[in-house]
């Protein structure tokens, strides 16, 4: 082969361009020298350059023991459950120099519950050189301090309240407030009070802000008929800047007709309605006062307004109740939902065996009535009312005759016990009774009319709807341990002829349910 004869100088086909290798200053080993930064490989720039510097690696959370609230500075306090999001956004955020790189990961990290110490796991991300990211992760150390936040702090001050919303209801009896109790915790309405008050005509709730007052009182008035006033009291003012402190009360005053309460109306009133019997029967209480006709199955409704316009007071009350016997019933025809139509002809209870007197009424309750059952009503023959209304329908041409010698109510059980074991319960809210504590008398009068609550619960299916009913998990528990109990218990519980309420409309009370470990 000639050595001195000319070669071409084209590439050679198929063959890629590759750069220039080096070794890196540091271990020795090969790497791309184009791409390099500092000549160092990836492993030397992990040991060497760290981008999480600056960062901190232990800080203090400051817990409210008593609202299970975190502070976030400079001012707020904020809600969050154990290892929520809510509370590693608040941990990501008590970090310095956190803004500088970008997180790409962040991880709870388990510690001991009574170590006080929360662990975080963060990965960041950074450039280090031209092209060149770098990933880390490193771990910080919280620890939980207490503090106690200034809603807690006030609430140990004699200015611990903000707002506070007046309850009242001028009758002699708390069936209506039991009945609203039971409304306020089935919607958890009373869950801004910081303190609820039993006062002698009512219940004071208090509040820490005004709008969470405004908002309870809108809740009232979307239950039950109110007329709501508002007054201010001023606590401290500022002369250069202007700003005023003030404290607010709400008198907020439900009408005084209860469910079940016979009802004489004025006759303008009773035609501006409907043209109704102005003699009525309250069947109902909700956002208006809801009115029934047992003569004739008409009903109408007086709304907060149109009451507070022209106020009435009920002829007599459930106290005035009286027991009567059904001596025949004949129905009518006439249906209206569960009502039905029926004349029929009942004798006072205390008459029987001492004279023969039978009175002639018509009734709404044909659908539960037979004849020898027991029934509860008004006893209007030879009784005086003090009513300006009554003496104007007795005058009157139109209704003056069509008074009826009794009115009929709802039918009674004589046979139920009085205190019988239920297979369910009502809740309570915890309240502060203050100076006020029951006296004996007044006890028994309470415990009294909250029997008689829930018997109505027992009978009203609509009544049972707008309330939560929970298991008695103590009924079950002596139920099943009374297995052998002697025959008489058994036949007590025969006889008790009251409602009863199937396990399928209650609910599960979590705070009774026992969760065991499994073996």
């Amino acid at each position: 082969m000639d050595l001195d004869a000319p070669m071409g100088m084209a590439p050679l086909m198929g063959t890629a361009r590759t750069g220039a290798t080096i070794l890196c200053c540091n271990c020795g080993a090969p790497i791309d020298g184009t791409s390099s930064a500092g000549a160092l490989c990836y492993d030397c720039i992990k040991s060497t350059v760290d981008i999480s510097q600056g960062i901190q690696r232990e800080a203090t959370l400051h817990f409210c023991k008593d609202c299970d609230r975190w502070l976030l500075p400079p001012a707020s306090w904020v809600t969050a459950a154990p290892e929520s999001r809510e509370l590693l956004s608040l941990c990501l955020k008590r970090l310095r120099n956190l803004g500088k790189v970008r997180i790409t990961d962040a991880r709870f990290i388990w510690t001991e519950p009574h170590s006080r110490r929360i662990k975080v796991q963060v990965t960041v991300q950074d450039q280090v050189a031209d092209g060149v990211l770098m990933q880390q992760s490193f771990e910080v150390t919280y620890v939980v301090a207490s503090q106690q936040c200034k809603d807690c702090a006030k609430s140990y001050t004699a200015n611990v309240w903000r707002a506070a919303v007046q309850v009242r209801q001028k009758v002699t009896h708390k069936r209506t407030f039991l009945f609203l109790e039971q409304l306020i915790l089935k919607h958890q309405a009373h869950r801004d009070t910081i303190n609820i008050k039993e006062e002698k005509d009512g219940i004071d709730f208090y509040f820490a802000q005004k709008n969470q007052a405004e908002g309870f009182i809108s809740f009232l008035k979307s239950v039950v008929p109110v007329l709501t006033k508002e007054s201010r009291h001023l606590i401290s003012a500022d002369t250069h800047t202007g700003n005023k402190s003030y404290k607010y009360n709400y008198s907020v005053e439900i009408v005084p007709v209860c469910r079940d309460d016979l009802v004489a109306l004025p006759l303008k009133l009773a035609k501006a309605i409907g043209n109704i019997s102005p003699l009525v029967l309250c069947h109902r209480i909700g956002t208006s006062v809801n009115l029934l006709d047992p003569n004739t199955l008409q009903t109408a409704e007086v709304s907060a307004d149109i009451y507070w316009r022209a106020p009435f007071h009920p002829l007599a009350g459930t106290p005035d109740l009286v027991e009567f016997i059904v001596m025949d019933i004949e129905p009518t025809g006439v249906r209206k939902g569960k009502w039905l139509l029926s004349e029929v002809q009942v004798a006072r209870a205390s008459d029987l065996g001492v004279n023969d007197n039978v009175y002639f009424t018509r009734t709404h309750l044909g659908q539960l009535l037979r004849a020898g059952d027991s029934v509860l009503g008004y006893m209007l023959e030879g009784t005086n009312f003090n009513s300006d209304a009554l003496e104007a329908i007795e005058s009157s041409k139109a209704y003056g005759s069509m008074i009826p010698d009794v009115v009929l109510v709802k039918k009674h059980y004589p046979n139920r016990r009085r205190n019988r074991k239920r297979n369910w319960k009502l809740k309570r809210m915890a309240k502060d009774e203050g100076e006020l504590l029951p006296k004996a008398a007044d006890q028994a009068k309470m415990d009294a009319e909250y029997e008689m609550f829930l018997r109505d619960v027992e009978e009203d299916e609509e009544l049972r709807a707008a309330l939560a009913l929970y298991k008695n998990s103590l009924k079950t528990k002596r139920e099943a341990d009374a297995m052998s109990i002697a025959d008489t218990d058994m036949m007590t519980e025969a006889e008790d002829d009251g409602p009863k309420i199937s396990m399928d409309e209650l609910l599960d009370d979590f705070e009774d349910m026992e969760i065991k470990d499994a073996e």
